[in-house]
């Protein structure tokens, strides 16, 4: 679990850095400001959750029975992304604005692995 946590952290940092790019480049002058910020938005909450993903990798390689709050919460970090920051791209680039009815079940799934890592913590015997 470990390792594949590592690799979708780094996968989500590498494409979050591609998109914001993207977004300040080759999008600049092919969407309204508005578009811009949506993408901004998803690309911006992709960086944040995978370098979440990334900690919740390091602590599992720390552990020797690591608790499944921890494991839940990374699962939970990369659901987040792929609903939220998801389908804040595909809302931008298409301007299909139904999309934002989805959004908020990834910042659901983003809350909810906080939530999980936050009891990670305070159960935690270090």
């Amino acid at each position: 679990m470990t390792q594949f946590f590592l690799s979708v952290a780094a996968i989500f940092g590498g494409l979050s850095v591609a998109a914001g790019a993207f977004g300040a480049h080759a999008l600049r002058d092919k969407l309204s400001e508005r578009s811009l910020e949506i993408f901004d938005t998803g690309a911006r909450y992709q960086m944040y959750h995978a370098l979440a993903l990334f900690f919740v990798a390091i602590l599992l390689s720390r552990l020797e029975s690591p608790p499944l709050t921890l494991i839940a919460s990374g699962w939970l970090f990369i659901i987040g992304v792929l609903i939220f920051s998801g389908s804040l791209y595909v809302i931008s680039l298409t301007g299909v604005r139904s999309w934002g009815a989805i959004a908020p079940l990834g910042g659901i799934a983003f809350m909810i692995g906080w939530g999980a890592l936050a009891i990670t913590a305070i159960t935690l015997k270090l």
